[in-house]
């Protein structure tokens, strides 16, 4: 399960995102905002962290107008490691050395069709597990 949230700025960015996860059939829990009212992310990244943090959902994906907000308020949930992404190498490098559990990315810095892409790659890489990876997380974790 796939934990979304979003501002006012992400909320049409998140209804593509949605599109995507439903054509390929990935279940997701969407905390809000469901609309484009002006709004606070830190809520919307709180419920996502939390929901994660509690084993409700495995990752989630958050979206503010630059992904800048919301992806610092998230990382203040112990155990959480949001990862800022407008990139499909930043996104599979997060997954596979950071063992990211929250994607973060800016409506208002890419577009619909690089964000599915982004989303596909973060979703679908697994993290490398190699020792040095793990230590690092251990290193942040403390």
């Amino acid at each position: 399960m796939i934990a979304l949230g979003n501002d006012a700025a992400g909320y049409t960015l998140k209804q593509e995102v949605i599109r995507y996860l439903e054509q390929e059939g990935i279940e997701y829990k969407d905390y809000g905002s469901y609309d484009d009212s002006p709004c606070d992310y830190p809520v919307y990244a709180k419920a996502v962290a939390k929901a994660i943090v509690a084993g409700e959902c495995e990752k989630g994906i958050l979206i503010c107008g630059t992904g800048i907000g919301i992806s610092i308020a998230a990382n203040k949930v112990k155990g959480i490691r949001a990862a800022l992404c407008h990139d499909t190498f930043s996104a599979q490098a997060t997954r596979e050395h950071n063992d990211a559990n929250i994607l973060a990315m800016g409506a208002r810095v890419i577009g619909p069709g690089l964000a599915v892409k982004i989303v596909d790659t973060f979703l679908h890489t697994e993290f490398s597990n190699v020792d040095r990876h793990i230590n690092r997380i251990r290193q942040i974790e403390e």
